[in-house]
């Protein structure tokens, strides 16, 4: 490091910049002290993330928090009543977990590490698990025997089938209900017309019945099921006791205008993501995640150009981005939801890898400052603890994405590992770029030269284990509970009113840490 002779200005190494001070310490070679300049589209936030900041109270002005609304925008169209969106990946969410989810009033965005058949029937199936109206109820013909229709009624897990008259029919012969089917096996090879309810003894209704006549006349007749029929016996659609209580009992879960529940499903940008955005969007899925690591690209615009051209208005959550340009680019391309996080998640090496990323809360604060409200984003990732997602709602997120949070569930894909040593169980969690989840996602793929570059592409993804957690409600009715503490705390009567509030200048509202005060904060 040289220095100038006879200067007359302190000497100061050549390699340090004007607005850096350097503190000599007559030892060679000196320690250097940075003062940065906060150069980011977000001053205030460079460098900084969840565990840099606590939230200063305000006033209370709630007498319950249990009537706190939760309630924030997907996408324009789209509203959760918790802003909560469980990730897609294959350790974290399947149908199960797209269902547990929506019934919560949150959101699951079932992965794409599979064929496109059984992804969209993972999307039919949750559209069909809980619906005001069963508009393609399942159906046996008039022959079938009733081994076949028990192996029918496990796979498609319901326990009533309407009868046909003959294949592809659509006019009803009767009902099979569990309660009609033998135990005993001596009868497997026996015709359902010998146990069904003939049609002429069951209770049926027009097509245009209300849901709650519907209920009344399930009261009255005491039973389980209504077929929807027309004068001339053709099924419209079946109603169940068992859906017509469940919206009754749980108002608050994530339902279509049909009354089915809410589900998303992931799309890559290239090979084959037509096709399989196509078989998706015609299996009931209300939102596409157009799911690319890297989302301020060509690629991406070149996707949402052909999924509109493809598919119209559907609406596309897509990502990831980082920055308030990757923002302004996806607002550019018309885009109806921003994913927000390059390399924070457990299960992602991007940042080791590469070195690309940019801490978490300063990528939501950028990007919101880029689009405002213009566009709801996504915050993907980093969340450790529950006040993590509260911070991300305050500084731009209108909603959380989670993956190795809900990963241990017992709703998530995977099995319990139990350590016998320890007595403690755990479940696998895996980003969709570690070696184990690509590997598992070409099982299923024809495309030769697919193949070969994704196991030429050096993995940026890991695999870890998670402990096992229960339930996936339990976490949901927890995050819950400390979102409205959190919204009590912040002086609102809403999610939505203490984002009016603090989203525009959280700074206002947030205590930056030092050292020792993050310790006394976060350290127990």
């Amino acid at each position: 490091m040289g220095f100038v002779r006879g200067a007359r200005h302190r000497p100061r190494p050549c390699c340090v910049r004007e607005h850096r001070t350097v503190k000599m310490t007559g030892q060679f070679p000196p320690r250097l002290t940075f003062h940065m300049s906060d150069t980011s589209p977000a001053p205030g936030f460079a460098g900084m993330t969840f565990d840099d900041f606590l939230f200063r109270p305000q006033l209370g002005v709630n007498t319950s928090r249990q009537g706190i609304s939760l309630a924030s925008r997907l996408t324009a169209g789209i509203e959760l009543e918790l802003p909560i969106v469980s990730a897609n990946m294959d350790s974290v969410t399947g149908a199960r977990m797209a269902e547990a989810m929506a019934l919560e009033g949150g959101l699951g965005v079932i992965h794409r590490g599979q064929s496109i058949k059984r992804q969209a029937d993972k999307v039919a199936a949750v559209k069909r698990s809980y619906s005001a109206v069963i508009e393609h109820p399942h159906c046996l013909p008039v022959g079938t025997t009733l081994g076949d229709a028990q192996r029918f009624a496990r796979r498609h897990k319901i326990t009533g089938i309407l009868i046909e008259t003959a294949a592809g029919s659509g006019v009803l012969a009767g009902l099979l209900s569990s309660r009609d089917m033998p135990w005993s096996g001596e009868w497997r090879d026996r015709r359902v017309e010998e146990f069904m309810t003939p049609v002429e003894r069951l209770h049926t209704h027009g097509p245009d019945i209300s849901v709650e006549t519907a209920e009344q006349v399930l009261f009255d007749r005491r039973i389980e099921r209504l077929p929807l029929v027309d004068a001339d016996n053709r099924i419209h659609g079946l109603i169940t006791r068992k859906d017509v209580r469940f919206l009754r009992e749980r108002p608050f879960a994530s339902k279509d205008h049909k009354g089915h529940l809410l589900v998303a499903a992931a799309v890559g940008a290239r090979g084959d993501f037509i096709e399989r955005a196509q078989a998706l969007r015609a299996a009931g899925a209300d939102c596409l995640f157009v799911d690319i690591a890297h989302g301020h690209s060509i690629i991406m615009a070149e996707a949402v150009q052909a999924l509109r051209k493809a598919l119209g208005d559907v609406p596309i959550a897509c990502g990831n981005v980082a920055t308030a340009e990757g923002g302004r680019f996806m607002r550019d391309i018309g885009v109806d939801a921003i994913k927000v996080g390059v390399g924070p998640g457990r299960g992602c090496r991007t940042r080791l890898e590469t070195a690309a990323g940019v801490p978490q809360l300063q990528a939501i604060r950028e990007v919101w400052t880029a689009v405002g409200e213009s566009v709801p984003i996504i915050a993907d990732g980093g969340v450790r603890y529950d006040k993590d997602i509260f911070l991300a709602l305050m500084c731009g997120a209108s909603t959380v994405m989670l993956g190795s949070a809900l990963s241990g569930t017992d709703e998530a894909p995977g099995r319990v590992i139990e350590d016998p040593a320890t007595h403690t169980k755990k479940k696998i969690y895996r980003g969709m770029t570690s070696p184990e989840a690509v590997l598992e996602s070409l099982y299923e793929v024809d495309d030769d030269d697919a193949i070969e570059d994704a196991l030429d592409t050096p993995a940026e993804g890991q695999e870890i284990q998670v402990p096992y957690k229960g339930s996936v409600s339990g976490i949901l009715h927890r995050i819950r509970g400390h979102l409205r503490s959190a919204v009590s705390y912040a002086g609102a009567k809403g999610l939505a009113e203490a984002r009016d509030k603090v989203t525009p200048d959280p700074l206002r509202f947030l205590v930056p840490l030092s050292e020792s005060s993050r310790r006394e904060s976060y350290e127990r």
